[in-house]
């Protein structure tokens, strides 16, 4: 039997042949285009690529805003003292009632980054010196040798006076010379920008957020509530700085006083008793009467705003930060100096929620098991619906 030799131009052409039967048969004519194939195969023109099932769009969602839970901790003695002397075994965390596995155990030797969100108004032109002076406090004891800090100004505005660095006295000098501006107060706007800054910092460095001035806003676009869902969402823990508009008052020039009256709309939670008078004393007392936990849980979960000039507190509360107030002999460079030691000496903890985690209010519950201790923490987190 004879066998015809083909050449080897013929037996290419047979190979391309065939490579193109398989192209074709595997792809179907939408592949071609003027008979040559091209890139990624496109949908025909005025067809909608098949949604993704409801369910699966949820669990999604979930699983990419809730990857893990970081949940600060201050464990005081009857005395107030910090305890420091605690392990990982005596930490018992809850989710919803569910006990949780913890993944990540720390005291206070993680990095931070931290920004710096300082009221300008020109409500507060009288303590203005006071605050300056935090810029050495802030550098030493906030940020500490680790340390990463950004400084954001808020008046009428919210500007981003120095991004994230390193060097502490960058930061210093930035706080050394705030100048007063106009007369507004969008804290809940720097709180977002604040932030929005942590929520891109590597999961392994803290997101700590210090805020210092009154405790009111006035024409910011986000909701507290907005704002507190994004901390927790974002694991920013919030510490604050409250600066009294009445303290501010009294240390003001005598040509810059103003009558006490009633303040701007929001300046005390509730009306005083009859005759009695509003000062300092007074607006604590009213102020340490309030449900702060439960405001916080109820901004949580409505996403609204607060009602009353306890915003600052409640945003602590709901992350587990620390809020101090500057009345009577408490300087503002103490209360800068408090929340700094607190940051180095505190517990922290992490745990991943399991990806089928509904949407809603989620509470968190840690226990110690040592007796007459108290423990302060995040109360829970938010995680809203999927997005239909």
């Amino acid at each position: 039997m004879s066998h015809k030799v083909r050449s080897p131009k013929a037996i290419y052409g047979i190979l391309l042949f065939a490579l193109m039967g398989l192209v074709s048969s595997t792809f179907g004519p939408a592949a071609w285009g003027q008979g040559e194939l091209e890139g990624p195969i496109r949908p025909k023109s005025g067809v909608q690529p098949q949604p993704m099932p409801k369910a699966e769009q949820e669990r999604r969602a979930i699983r990419s805003q809730v990857n893990e839970v970081i949940a600060p901790i201050t464990v005081r003695n009857a005395s107030g003292e910090m305890v420091l002397d605690l392990a990982k075994n005596n930490f018992r965390v809850f989710d919803n009632g569910t006990e949780q596995k913890i993944d990540h155990f720390d005291l206070g030797g993680e990095p931070f980054s931290i920004v710096l969100a300082v009221e300008t108004s020109s409500h507060i032109d009288a303590l203005m010196p006071q605050v300056r002076k935090t810029g050495i406090i802030f550098t030493q004891t906030v940020m500490g040798q680790t340390s990463e800090a950004a400084v954001i100004g808020y008046d009428d505005s919210v500007l981003l006076l120095h991004g994230l660095t390193t060097d502490p006295d960058a930061i210093q000098s930035v706080i050394n010379n705030l100048r007063e501006g106009t007369d507004g107060s969008r804290v809940y706007d720097a709180m977002a920008k604040g932030i929005s800054i942590l929520e891109k910092r590597p999961a392994a460095r803290r997101r700590i957020l210090v805020v210092m001035g009154e405790a009111r806003d006035t024409g910011s676009e986000n909701k507290l509530g907005e704002v507190l869902r994004h901390a927790e969402l974002a694991n920013v823990t919030i510490y604050s700085i409250g600066l009294s508009t009445t303290m501010a008052e009294l240390r003001a020039k005598p040509s810059q006083a103003q009558p006490p009256g009633i303040g701007p709309p929001g300046t005390y939670p509730t009306p005083l008793p009859p005759g009695t008078l509003q000062t300092p004393d007074n607006e604590a007392a009213v102020y340490g009467n309030m449900d702060l936990m439960g405001l916080a849980v109820w901004l949580l979960k409505t996403g609204k705003n607060a009602v009353g000039p306890n915003s600052l507190a409640v945003a602590s509360k709901a992350t587990g930060g620390l809020h101090v107030n500057t009345l009577k002999d408490r300087s503002i460079e103490k209360a800068m100096d408090e929340i700094g030691g607190e940051l180095h000496a505190q517990y922290s903890i992490s745990y991943r929620p399991k990806d089928d985690e509904p949407s809603g209010y989620h509470e968190i519950k840690i226990t110690v098991d040592r007796p007459n201790v108290t423990v302060r923490t995040r109360p829970g987190y938010y995680i809203p619906p999927p997005e239909s």
